[in-house]
């Protein structure tokens, strides 16, 4: 006798693991905040704080430091850690160089970091826009130092980054995310020797301008993986390595493998320390852009030390 047929069962809700208590912080509620929002509506300007959903909004905004992100709020990539939407993007917004000047010169920063979406539409990748960025923040404000974080620009002529390096950022930065075994998973879109290069070629068309790249860890790189980016990053001559937990945004992102210890963050930085960065952040709340006023100066005055003990000798 064949047993009575069960009812279909309702699909179990996919489930992320609990954070620890090491990288919880508070819901964002401080005047500061809602100042630094309504100043990003007011411009009609998106910010990477909010669209890949930073767990340091609440702090920086409070302090009014705000990431912008240029070239729309739409990613022509999937990444499967990111939480900036993907599809087709809309024109760029003609205005929005003007608009982040204006914003740096309202919150009155010191230092600004500017980042983008990836526009594998546009002819340039969306370069030309951050040189209109970078030239209307030095009319605007010109105290303010400028760092911009940007796409890979891949498979665009090479003349995208180099107008981008001659229009003089600060510092340049492009990040490697994740180690090379798990791009295919992690970065589908990107090639990790790529962006290597890419980071190589503005330091060799202008060495006065600093380099900077992170990874994220927690899924599921090894110890030695990490170890070898670093190696990577300093052979291309990269001044500053950031390294954060990866935390999974929504369910239908890629899985958080493990939550790595604040001792082991402070363990790697020890050792990109040794490997000879001017400037190392790894903690399990580092995200690119955060205290990056504070870690600038700091880079800045260990090449001023490194230049001095260099005439010494």
């Amino acid at each position: 006798m064949n047993a009575p047929a069960q009812p279909p069962q309702p699909p179990q809700p996919l489930q992320r693991p609990r954070k620890p208590d090491w990288i919880r912080v508070k819901a964002p509620t401080s005047p500061g905040y809602a100042e630094t929002r309504k100043l990003m509506r007011e411009l009609n300007l998106h910010t990477v704080c909010e669209e890949a959903a930073c767990p340091n909004i609440g702090e920086c905004w409070t302090k009014k430091h705000a990431t912008v992100m240029i070239l729309g709020d739409t990613c022509t990539r999937a990444c499967a850690f990111c939480n900036v939407k993907t599809g087709m993007p809309r024109p760029v917004d003609p205005l929005e160089p003007e608009h982040t000047a204006i914003a740096a010169a309202k919150m009155g920063l010191s230092h600004i970091v500017i980042t983008s979406v990836d526009r594998d539409d546009l002819p340039d990748g969306g370069a030309s826009q951050f040189v209109k960025v970078i030239q209307a923040l030095r009319r605007e404000t010109p105290q303010t130092t400028i760092e911009i974080l940007t796409p890979d620009f891949r498979n665009k002529p090479e003349s995208a980054v180099a107008a981008i390096v001659d229009a003089r950022p600060d510092v340049y930065n492009h990040n490697l995310e994740t180690v090379p075994r798990l791009y295919p998973t992690i970065r589908p879109g990107a090639r990790y020797y790529a962006s290597l290069r890419l980071l190589e070629s503005v330091k060799r068309r202008d060495p006065s301008i600093f380099t900077k790249s992170g990874i994220m860890l927690g899924l599921g790189e090894e110890r030695m993986e990490v170890h070898q980016v670093m190696d990577d990053m300093r052979s291309a001559d990269i001044d500053f390595m950031t390294m954060g937990q990866y935390l999974q945004p929504t369910p239908r992102h890629t899985k958080v493998i493990d939550f790595v210890t604040p001792q082991a963050f402070d363990a790697y930085a020890q050792i990109a320390r040794a490997k000879g960065f001017l400037q190392v952040a790894s903690s399990p709340l580092t995200r690119s852009s955060y205290h990056a006023g504070d870690d600038f100066a700091m880079m800045r005055a260990a090449r001023d030390e490194q230049l001095a003990r260099a005439r010494a000798d």
